[in-house]
């Protein structure tokens, strides 16, 4: 049994003070081998000794996490997609741009955005989350104001560039520190609740662009210029409040008391293994993680589902308005597809975490894609038909994505390999932005053909990632009761051990 065991059953004080180690200590690496009635009565126990109400501390852990969350990702989101909005608006008048230039601005984001990935997560071991994260989200704020006065091609790109440095510090970095929470049948209606965020934001963008348009010509400024001031500004001033109320990891929350943190801490383990949150990381235990066919297959996941989904993000006003609505009103007819995402993605995390299951709903969430996007392509002259698609494809694809993430990021267990395996994932799968910026040239306009047959493709190809995936978990859990591969595991040290987290023989997969 391990060191903090007894420190579970001694009296504590008033103040519930614990030692360094005792906060940093994980469960005995046997809590792994518990069937998981036998782990929940281990938690249960856990509680009453620790004198913790399970359901009052979750109440506090979801007040304080996810909120934050959704903020800052929402305002992200909003300030990563309004460039869609402004195009309505005529920004691309505006400024000269030409031929493909508006393509190129779209694309020039995800270079340093998928670079800086890694690094970032790598950065809130050694930096807090709740400065790191406020830091980026203020900045990008001023750079999302800063684009309100570009004058010419190479200022867009420049702004687009600096948006995708400090916006690269968000999205990975809000799963990686969200997974460190939550079990995994307490986190997919967390994780999806957050990403909605992105719902609201794609309906928000809309929503602002519509009232925004009355402002056009005040102080001299267009509509379009008047969508990145006010929304820079807000996500400025929104990022310096953040900086109060984002978490930091559970063993330095400071919300929490030091028992919740020691339950917390133990309850995790007893599902996940040892965090090794306390062990220096080096540049040896992060190149092993790429050497893990499952982070390179979630990768090919998440790239084919990030095409479709940024080129309904980027270009749903544009294919609207060609619906024979006007400029105002195709930014409020794009509001409602992304409402009814909001509903169903959060309606099938439930689901999901009620059954214990992913596969089955983030295939499904494809294939509602592949139905939006086919009614699109087909709709012809039915402007109702391919209006009803576009609920689809935002339903289906903003329901995937959130399903595949927290699927994924639950499934690598420890700091090291989380961290990476968030990080790098959702890097490399940001590089089908980069695809999705040229899928929808005005050359094409009105019908999109070759844009919507590509998405298509990407989503079914996601279909057969996803189920390469389930192949690859399902695998490696029957093959966890081969007693040579245990054998094996015994003889290695306990950092090692740590370090490898869910190649644990007694880890079990979710799929």
């Amino acid at each position: 049994m391990s060191s903090a065991t007894p420190s579970l059953e001694k009296k504590f004080d008033e103040e519930d003070k614990f030692s360094s180690d005792e906060l940093h200590h994980d469960s005995n690496s046997d809590d792994l081998k518990l069937t998981p009635n036998e782990k929940l009565a281990k938690v249960e126990q856990l509680a009453a000794n620790l004198g913790i109400d399970q359901k009052k501390l979750m109440w506090k852990i979801d007040l304080w996490v996810v909120p934050p969350f959704c903020v800052l990702y929402f305002l992200a989101f909003l300030d990563r997609v309004n460039i869609s909005n402004a195009k309505v608006y005529g920004l691309e008048a505006d400024i000269g741009l030409v031929g493909n230039q508006f393509s190129t601005c779209l694309t020039v984001f995800f270079v340093p955005y998928v670079f800086f990935e890694v690094i970032s997560n790598y950065c809130l071991k050694i930096v807090k989350p709740h400065i790191w994260m406020s830091t980026m989200i203020f900045l990008f704020g001023i750079i999302t104001l800063c684009v309100g006065w570009v004058k010419s091609f190479g200022g867009l790109v420049a702004c687009r560039i600096l948006l995708g440095v400090f916006e690269s510090g968000s999205f990975p970095g809000i799963f990686y520190v969200l997974s460190n929470f939550y079990t995994q049948r307490e986190a997919q209606r967390r994780f999806s609740i957050f990403f909605s965020c992105t719902c609201l934001a794609g309906g928000c963008a809309g929503a602002l662009a519509y009232r925004i348009h009355d402002l056009a010509g005040k102080h001299g400024f267009s509509s379009w210029q008047w969508i990145y001031i006010i929304e820079g500004s807000f996500t400025a001033g929104l990022g310096f409040i953040l900086y109060f109320f984002i978490t930091d990891f559970p063993e330095e929350a400071k919300y929490l008391t030091d028992a919740e943190k020691l339950f917390l801490k133990q309850k995790l383990a007893v599902y996940s293994g040892s965090s090794g949150f306390n062990l220096k990381q080096t540049w040896r235990d992060i190149a092993a993680v790429f050497k893990d066919p499952l982070l390179w297959v979630s990768a090919l996941v998440y790239f084919c589902l990030i095409v479709p989904s940024y080129s309904y993000a980027f270009f749903a006003p544009t294919i609207i308005k060609l619906l024979g609505y006007t400029a105002m009103d195709a930014q409020r007819h794009s509001i409602y597809p992304w409402l009814c995402s909001l509903g169903f993605s959060i309606i099938s995390a439930f689901a999901s975490d009620k059954v214990g299951r992913r596969m089955p709903f983030a295939i499904l969430a494809c294939i509602v894609a592949i139905i939006g996007l086919s009614l699109v392509l087909a709709g012809g002259d039915r402007y109702h038909m391919k209006y009803g698609g576009c609920f689809l494809i935002a339903s289906g694809l903003y329901t995937a994505m959130p399903l595949f993430v927290c699927w994924m990021s639950l499934n690598f267990s420890g700091h090291t390999r989380k961290g990476v395996a968030t990080a790098f994932v959702i890097g490399f799968g940001n590089i089908g932005g980069i695809i999705s910026s040229y899928l929808f040239p005005d050359g094409d306009s009105p019908e999109y053909k070759k844009g919507l047959g590509v998405n298509i493709g990407f989503s079914a190809l996601a279909i057969v990632f996803i189920a390469i995936y389930f192949f690859i978990v399902y695998t490696r859990n029957q093959k966890k009761s081969d007693p040579a591969l245990r054998a094996e595991w015994e003889k290695l040290d306990e950092r090692t051990k740590t370090m490898r987290g869910d190649l644990n023989p007694d880890f079990i997969y979710l799929y």
